[in-house]
């Protein structure tokens, strides 16, 4: 396993050592450097003044960076010093009145007033750099991260190999058995981590790729606080676990565009473009409010050339990498949700569907367990050999789950201690399926 102090192994993940080093210039930021003077505008003109430390942590730009585009602004009388002593620290800069006006019309062209972005072309290849085809995926980890689960070894075999192809993964299966709860723990095979920017420039536009809710930080960026000139990593970079993203029957074709907001004037990166080194789940596929076929369709050249292209509001495209392992989970049949030239891209079909009554057993029991009821083999009999055949109702593993918690609320609700009884579990039993 990867550790952050150190150097990597077989392409684990990334140190702070693997990020890209901090730029030293303007132009080795690889933006223009009127969009660095717009952006610095923009920030003195809503945060008022700054001090030097505070325009290096906002920014994420080294001193060297900043002291040529703040000498320029100063020239063109957009900026002024104010609290001028011997100390870096506590040179602080306003804006004079041309710089507000001037702010006020870069402001109209994009809201944007964050950390300085990354260019297009070194999103590319860091993405490149930490590609999920460099993860290794062992039996001993399938083990570990499915450790206490009950899942068939055989299943766990399919998992395993089809997260070291990188390729799509299709998870079918009758609802209730299980598809969403194993997908999303595929996440815990995820090794390494992944170099996160907090935007991307193309063209002069800016789209945010960092999401708090979707990357998870593994340290702070280190650089933060600090005017020391010194090359350290590039603090545009955030270090991150491998992304994983979750949509459901929310899921429209629009939003697998860039989102482009018309108050900020600048845009949001697509669930796959922030899955990018990581998962993306799409669960529930064939609820969503498009045709299973139009969505489907929407992958064929991601999944096959590991490419996806987007478009700016102004009409310029550009191509993004897509480098993602994409899991597909349904209660409907691949046969039914696309065609064979779709179904030869997905790299694994992995169908889930009812448990044996031994796995069911041991299912019932961690779930007794976990909600502190005592088992009794009399209950587990009762639901299986009563409930379930008289009902034909197939061992499903949310069963267990979701009839126990309706025994742990009634007994709650009667001021006694939840049991297995037959009274109780009919209770719950009729509660939990519709009749007719």
């Amino acid at each position: 396993m990867f550790n952050p102090d150190g150097l990597e192994s077989q392409n684990s993940g990334l140190s702070q050592e693997f990020l890209p080093k901090a730029p030293q210039s303007v132009k080795e930021t690889e933006l223009d450097f009127l969009f660095l003077v717009e952006l610095l505008c923009k920030t003195l003109f809503s945060h008022g003044q700054m001090r030097l430390v505070e325009l290096v942590n906002h920014t994420k730009l080294s001193i060297s960076v900043l002291e040529p585009l703040l000498a320029f602004m100063r020239t063109e009388q957009l900026c002024e010093v104010s609290g001028r002593n011997d100390t870096e620290a506590t040179i602080a800069f306003n804006l004079t009145e041309g710089g507000r006006k001037r702010a006020q019309t870069f402001l109209q062209k994009s809201h944007y007033a964050g950390p300085a972005p990354v260019s297009l072309a070194s999103y590319i290849d860091m993405v490149h750099r930490q590609s999920v085809s460099g993860m290794k995926i062992t039996k001993e980890l399938v083990a570990e991260g499915f450790e206490g689960f009950v899942l068939r070894q055989t299943t766990l075999d399919q998992f395993g190999a089809a997260m070291n192809s990188g390729r799509a993964i299709f998870v079918y299966g009758p609802a209730g058995s299980g598809k969403t709860y194993v997908s999303e723990h595929l996440a815990t095979l995820l090794t390494g981590y992944t170099a996160i920017p907090h935007a991307v420039e193309i063209n002069g536009e800016v789209v945010q790729i960092f999401d708090p809710l979707v990357h998870k930080p593994v340290s702070s960026s280190g650089a933060a606080g600090s005017l020391d000139r010194g090359v350290r990593h590039d603090p545009r970079w955030v270090l991150c676990q491998r992304p994983v993203v979750i949509t459901g029957g929310e899921l429209t074709l629009s939003m697998l565009d860039l989102e482009f907001d018309q108050n900020t004037r600048f845009y949001q990166a697509p669930p796959q473009v922030k899955a990018n080194n990581g998962l993306l789940i799409i669960d529930d596929l064939g609820r969503q409010l498009v045709s299973p076929q139009t969505l489907m369709n929407r992958w064929i050249v991601p999944l096959d050339r590991k490419v996806d292209y987007l478009a700016l509001h102004t009409g310029t495209k550009f191509m993004v990498p897509f480098d993602v392992i994409v899991i597909f989970s349904s209660n409907i049949p691949p046969s039914q949700l696309a065609d064979e030239a779709f179904l030869r891209r997905l790299g694994y079909k992995i169908y889930i569907g009812e448990l044996h009554e031994n796995e069911y057993r041991a299912i019932f029991e961690q779930n007794c367990r976990r909600m502190s009821i005592p088992f009794s083999e009399a209950g587990l009999r009762f639901v299986i050999d009563q409930l379930h055949t008289k009902h034909d109702k197939p061992l499903l593993a949310c069963i267990p789950r979701d009839l126990l918690e309706q025994v742990r609320d009634f007994a709650f609700y009667q001021g006694v201690e939840p049991e297995l009884s037959e009274k109780m579990l009919s209770w719950a039993w009729e509660n939990y399926y519709t009749r007719g």
